[in-house]
C-alpha cells in the first residue's frame, strides 16, 4: 500500500509482463490494467480461436475483480482494444454471458495489431460497490 493507492495482485489472473499492476485501487474506484489473453499460469494462447481468447482474458478481468472483493456488477467502465472488428459480434455474446443483466459503459476499438500477436485486450474501471439505478427511458 502507498499513501491510498492499494496494489491489487492475484495468482489466478496473468501475472504483469511489464512495468504495471494487474490493477490498482484508489478513492474507492479500481482501476485494471489491459488483460491479454495469458493464462494465469503464464500459459500464451496467441494461436488459439478468437473465442478462447476473450474467454481467458475475462477470466483474468474476473480473477483481478474478485482479488479485489469486487465481482463483474461492481464494474463501471469497459475498454475492449479487438483486432478485427469483425470479432465484436462474438465478444459481444461472450461479454453478456459474464456480465448477464449488468451493463457497464463500454467501448470497443479495433486495432491493427496487439502484443504477441493477441487478438483481444481489455481494461476496466470498478466501484467499491454498486447501487444501479435505472433512469426511466
Amino acid at each position: 500500500m502507498v499513501g491510498s493507492l492499494k496494489v491489487i495482485h492475484t495468482a489466478n489472473a496473468a501475472a504483469p509482463g511489464g512495468h504495471y499492476s494487474q490493477a490498482v485501487s484508489h478513492g474507492g474506484v479500481l482501476y485494471v490494467s489491459g488483460q491479454l489473453p495469458v493464462r494465469a499460469n503464464g500459459d500464451h494462447s496467441a494461436d488459439q480461436p478468437f473465442e478462447v481468447q476473450a474467454s481467458i482474458a475475462l477470466d483474468n478481468l474476473v480473477a483481478i475483480l474478485s482479488a479485489a472483493g469486487r465481482s463483474p456488477r461492481d464494474l463501471l467502465k469497459v475498454t475492449v482494444y479487438v483486432v478485427g472488428i469483425e470479432h465484436w459480434p462474438a465478444f459481444d455474446r461472450l461479454y453478456a454471458k459474464y456480465l448477464g443483466e449488468h451493463r457497464p459503459a463500454r467501448a470497443v476499438v479495433p486495432v491493427a495489431v496487439l502484443h504477441h500477436g493477441y487478438l483481444i485486450e481489455i481494461e476496466a474501471l470498478a466501484c467499491a460497490g454498486h447501487n444501479i439505478i435505472e433512469e426511466p427511458s
